[in-house]
């Protein structure tokens, strides 16, 4: 099957099994918040670090999509992140992970900045704007978080990664910290323009990550991406780019790499 084929039968799917037993850390609240932007109720995941309700101090925030795969097996596609994993057992590094449900049927629509002539989508200015102008004033105001741009990021893996990329450069005012996994850059050439004419920080920190073995694209993609980065001007320490050979487009490669980008991207500058 063509790798496109094959990824959009990843975008379209949706499992979410009765009998599979939750894996979700107790520290994963759930709930619904109105996306008037979407003309949707839209359920939200968040991560709280551990000790939280009994703690004052006050930690960043990271906005990841798909959040069915975030933390539990009964919900996810193909396997979840273990992102509640990871940070129960990390000693470090804390973080109030805010995971944002997909919209199932609508999720192509909301993840994609700019429409494709085949697959259509180009509505994910509405979504960035529920994130930036609805779900983070929610956040701020109901957690202890600490809401400047250089303790904000937003990841998220394939057409995530294309609209966090998208959502990191049009509000980089908003979010300091951009994680950037197997990123559909391939849905159109538009993103490429939109980076030429747009303003970024120079404080921003970004992290790529791709396979070898996730098509032809993904690997030039993100190398014409860093390129047209640095032609701006933007810091190079402040860009990472990783390439890992026979990786596929998958949850498994994305969650072993979440602990190793996360840290990066939460280092201070």
């Amino acid at each position: 099957m063509p790798l496109k084929n094959v990824i959009f039968a990843l975008l379209f799917s949706v499992s979410i099994s009765a009998a599979a037993q939750s894996t979700a850390s107790a520290n994963v609240k759930t709930f619904q918040l109105e996306a008037p932007q979407l003309d949707a109720i839209r359920t939200i995941r968040v991560y709280l670090p551990a000790g939280y309700d009994s703690a004052k101090e006050r930690y960043p925030v990271v906005y990841m999509h798909d959040a069915q795969n975030l933390f539990d097996t009964a919900t996810a596609f193909s396997g979840e992140w273990q992102v509640d994993e990871f940070l129960d057992a990390q000693k470090g590094q804390k973080v109030i992970i805010v995971g944002i449900d997909h919209g199932n049927e609508d999720r192509i629509a909301e993840l994609t900045p700019f429409a494709n002539e085949k697959y259509g989508g180009g509505e994910g200015a509405a979504y960035v704007d529920f994130i930036v102008n609805t779900l983070k004033l929610y956040i701020d105001s109901n957690y202890r978080s600490l809401p400047e741009s250089k303790n904000t990021g937003i990841m998220g893996s394939s057409l995530g990664g294309l609209i966090s990329f998208y959502a990191g450069l049009k509000h980089s005012d908003t979010f300091g910290r951009i994680g950037v996994f197997s990123p559909s850059f391939w849905y159109s050439e538009e993103i490429f323009q939109f980076v030429r004419t747009s303003e970024i920080s120079p404080n921003t920190r970004i992290y790529f990550l791709g396979g070898t073995a996730e098509g032809e694209a993904m690997v030039p993609d993100l190398l014409k991406m860093k390129s047209l980065l640095l032609d701006k001007n933007f810091p190079q320490e402040n860009l990472h780019v990783k390439i890992v050979e026979g990786a596929e487009h998958n949850e498994a490669f994305w969650s072993s790499e979440f602990p190793e980008a996360l840290q990066w991207l939460l280092h201070e500058n």
